[in-house]
């Protein structure tokens, strides 16, 4: 349903990709100078899987992004290598295709081939650590026979293609085939089939798509994201929004180390800035938030109808209710706990089953 190839009797290489897309999704933007194949795909699973890529040689990036859990791992924030605390909830990978920038914050990472480079270089939180012997890491996969026949068939013109570039290009290919979206709610919205939802997750969803929920103006479209980019639109400013968690000073700030964008522009309206993250799958992809603060989503449908959080005591303490930073769409939402029971199987709606299974983004 959600990736093609052209014939088996062709070679991988010598076949043109063709996007085999759910009901009302459009095609991906791809960059130019990294075009889809499926055997670049396919090495890209194979090494996504891999903790030969970690320098120690215990952590693929599936360690971080399960495929049962929509691509996230389950953690609060999660922990690199070598033990490192990484200081922000592993995203989902859900539909990553899609998104116009990358992590939580960052405005530069426009593409997931520059996503790639940070936990497989960055120093400080430490993830896979290629940096520590990248010739070596480089030639682990060189010298995999089966390795080089992947390579070889993902990269066919090139006469030595086991370097960084390469790989990075073939992880950044596997990613863009995990697209999800045959949800009860797609069954229900694009198939027409009318027992696909429950009807409290109908009712969620009138809520969530009206005036009074207001959730529909941040989750938006196809991917329930202002993040977003197609092969048919350019990518806008970067979207990024504080919806209240904290409020350490009463002038908005965060805790130290996750200021969000206000890390990248040391502007002090963007502390509490984070990317909209997608709401596909989102029932089982938590914690929840950048820093995993929050369990179930019965918990974050509280803190949006309370319009943000009251920490009362402890270093976190403060009303982020109050932050002078804080999305002026979220704000405090009179919901009955039947309001708050239909938003959460409305977004339990939104999971996609058969992509948490399907063989063909597991490991090989």
């Amino acid at each position: 349903m959600l990736l093609g190839a052209c014939p088996e009797e062709q070679p991988p290489h010598e076949a043109p990709w063709e996007w085999q897309l759910p009901p009302g999704f459009p095609e991906p933007h791809v960059p130019e100078d990294d075009p889809m194949s499926a055997a670049k795909a396919e090495l890209g699973r194979h090494i996504f899987y891999d903790k030969r890529l970690s320098y120690n040689e215990t952590m693929a990036c599936a360690t971080c992004h399960e495929q049962a859990r929509a691509f996230s791992d389950g953690k609060a924030t999660t922990v690199g290598s070598t033990g490192h605390a990484l200081p922000r909830n592993a995203m989902s990978l859900t539909n990553v295709a899609f998104l116009s920038v990358y992590t939580w914050a960052n405005p530069k990472l426009a593409t997931l081939e520059q996503q790639a480079l940070v936990p497989m270089f960055a120093d400080f939180p430490l993830e896979l650590g290629v940096q520590q012997d990248t010739d070596a890491i480089v030639r682990r996969f060189a010298d995999d026979p089966e390795y080089q026949e992947l390579f070889a068939a993902a990269y066919p013109d090139d006469a030595d293609p086991f370097t960084v570039d390469r790989i990075v290009q073939a992880l950044a290919s596997f990613q863009r085939t995990l697209i999800s979206g045959d949800s009860a709610y797609d069954r229900f919205i694009y198939d027409g089939d009318t027992t696909a939802m429950s009807e409290s997750a109908q009712r969620g969803m009138a809520l969530f798509f009206s005036e009074t929920g207001e959730c529909y103006h941040c989750h938006a479209g196809v991917n329930f994201s202002t993040s977003f980019r197609s092969a048919g639109t350019e990518a806008g400013p970067p979207d990024m929004q504080n919806n209240g968690l904290y409020n350490l000073d009463a002038n908005g700030a965060y805790p130290p180390g996750n200021g969000g964008l206000y890390e990248f522009t040391g502007d002090p309206r963007d502390q509490g800035k984070f990317r909209v993250p997608t709401l596909r799958n989102v029932a089982v992809t938590a914690p929840y938030m950048h820093d995993g603060s929050m369990t179930t989503l019965a918990e974050v449908i509280d803190h949006y109808a309370a319009g943000g959080r009251v920490t009362a005591e402890g270093p976190l303490a403060g009303d982020g209710r109050q932050n002078p930073n804080k999305s002026p769409l979220v704000r405090q939402v009179e919901l009955s706990p039947q309001d708050r029971a239909d938003l959460v199987a409305f977004l339990e709606s939104l999971t996609d089953e058969a992509f948490l299974t399907d063989p063909k983004f597991g490991p090989p």
